[in-house]
């Protein structure tokens, strides 16, 4: 929990990640409050009895969400879903104003590989953000069980990453002293 607020600040897609793995780590635990608590928070040995308290109630009230949700299988926090929604609405107030060259760039630069992750296996629901993201989240899969990634989806992969982080940065930019697009 501590993590994600920091990274909330930082880097909301960064945020976003951590957020879906959390779910993952929660569904990985089958949900119980109790197996999280003995077997995971029970490791982070430089927090206090408070912080330990703290992040399992933070855990608590996500897999209530999740329950609530229906989404002890698979699927995204509605909460994590709002934020994608607002991503990519954001994504496109850029795309409109001419005062976002850069980001323009890189986003046309982006988007044969999200033409290409559409065709290719990713919901042609998702908009182009959350797209990106997923793309994002199965390379970092990936790599934590270190299977191999070819080539091409390692090109891919960096420039959907600096993509992301651009309006990442953007977006929190907004956020903390707003930007003029026009």
């Amino acid at each position: 929990m501590f993590i994600s607020r920091e990274l909330r600040k930082k880097s909301i897609a960064e945020y976003l990640l951590y957020m879906w793995q959390t779910e993952d780590l929660i569904r990985a635990y089958g949900c119980q409050l109790s197996r999280i608590r003995r077997e995971y928070i029970s490791r982070f040995s430089d927090y206090t009895d408070e912080q330990k308290e703290e992040l399992t109630d933070w855990f608590g009230d996500l897999i209530r969400m999740i329950n609530q949700e229906g989404k002890r299988e698979s699927g995204h926090l509605q909460i994590n879903e709002v934020i994608v929604s607002d991503l990519n609405d954001f994504h496109h107030q850029l795309l409109q104003s001419s005062k976002f060259p850069f980001y323009n760039s890189e986003y046309y630069r982006v988007l044969p590989y999200i033409v290409e992750l559409r065709n290719h296996g990713s919901s042609k629901d998702d908009n182009e953000i959350a797209t990106c993201l997923s793309a994002l989240y199965g390379v970092m899969l990936l790599r934590l069980q270190k299977k191999e990634i070819s080539q091409d989806t390692n090109v891919a992969i960096k420039e959907i990453t600096t993509f992301i982080g651009m309006l990442s940065d953007y977006y929190i930019k907004d956020k903390t002293e707003g930007l003029e697009f026009e």
